[in-house]
């Protein structure tokens, strides 16, 4: 471990000690502190901030996330920054009621308990962690995993809802050579074997704050993180008005429509609505189709008073944000989970 320096996050008033080890955002992590993240590797800027003192210095990262005229001016990416001396950075991307409710990370080694498919690229992995190492979480949260004995780590978000302590359920898409996913399609990661756990990490996580009505979008196997949510909801008999628009290419690619419809009864006041993009035209797919973002914006008359959770693949996810920015979602209302792409090229593997 290297020395430690103070760190005082503005405007928030907020102070806590990093190691030169560590990057800052996992500093704060470490204590609990939730700031704004992305990647975590220096890729998408979401943990853009500026430093008002002190010296630093940062691990690589994309000039796409941090141009050099910016890095001149003063900005940094926390998840990249390391302190050389006691510094004050001034937050411009935040979330005060989340940023002060975060859970400590922390560290388990479990053991895979299952892997299913759930469509020809979707996996259902449970990971088991022993009740005295569990790791909580909230619902919408993802955690980093690593095969136990590898050099490299893969994010994914849960899928079930935080009470079943010591139990982690995921949904996997699985890409060509990808490096965790392949471990998974060929056999080599799968029930009995150990695997590390870190985190919990993520901010798309219900505001209790808010009571406003609740649209989810997502996509893929970015239903990961909503059907925690909707879980949670079920369990703690949240009663805020709901809709879950969910997109997939064909039929095929659907799964736990079942579990999803249920909660039409289950729920107060729900509605779930698939939509496929290339639906068949040789079935008889009774439901909508087209894009899902092209979807919810037809068939929700009203997004004045909405909170908006959307999750899945970039495209995506900025079709959804434009969307919601012309139909006038304030910004402070589009909470978003959007996939990563691992640094290296060649792995393509997404967050959740």
């Amino acid at each position: 471990m290297g020395q430690k320096h103070s760190v005082r996050l503005q405007p928030v008033g907020i102070d806590i000690e990093v190691d030169e080890d560590e990057s800052v955002l996992h500093g704060a992590f470490r204590q609990g502190i939730m700031l704004m993240h992305g990647c975590k590797e220096g890729q998408c800027s979401a943990c853009k901030s500026f430093l008002l003192d002190g010296e630093v210095d940062m691990d690589p990262y994309s000039t796409f996330a941090l141009p050099d005229f910016e890095k001149d001016e003063g900005w940094v990416l926390l998840c990249r920054t390391h302190c050389y001396s006691d510094i004050e950075v001034e937050l411009f991307n935040y979330d005060e009621e989340i940023l002060r409710s975060g859970i400590p990370i922390q560290q388990a080694t479990g053991v895979v308990e299952a892997v299913e498919d759930l469509t020809h690229d979707i996996k259902r992995v449970v990971i088991r962690v022993p009740e005295e190492d569990a790791i909580p979480f909230k619902a919408g949260q993802y955690v980093d995993l690593k095969p136990h004995g590898a050099d490299f780590h893969r994010s994914f978000s849960m899928a079930n809802a935080p009470s079943e302590r010591g139990r982690l359920e995921f949904m996997i898409k699985c890409y060509p050579n990808g490096r965790f996913s392949s471990l998974l399609e060929k056999g080599e990661l799968g029930p009995g074997d150990p695997i590390d756990v870190e985190g919990p990490f993520g901010l798309f996580t219900l505001r209790s704050s808010s009571e406003r009505p609740l649209l989810f979008l997502g996509g893929g196997a970015g239903m990961a993180p909503i059907a925690a949510l909707l879980r949670q909801m079920h369990e703690e008999q949240i009663k805020r008005p709901a809709a879950f628009y969910y997109g997939a290419r064909t039929e095929s690619d659907l799964f736990h429509l079942d579990e999803l419809r249920a909660h039409t009864e289950h729920l107060e006041d729900f509605r779930f609505v698939p939509a496929l993009s290339e639906a068949d035209q040789s079935t008889t797919w009774p439901g909508e189709t087209g894009f899902v973002t092209d979807v919810a914006d037809r068939l929700e008359a009203d997004l004045d008073e909405v909170d908006v959770y959307v999750c899945g693949p970039p495209p995506m996810v900025d079709a959804a944000i434009a969307m919601l920015e012309r139909r006038g979602v304030p910004e402070d209302r589009i909470h978003f989970d959007k996939f990563t792409i691992t640094a290296e090229a060649e792995e393509e593997e997404s967050r959740t």
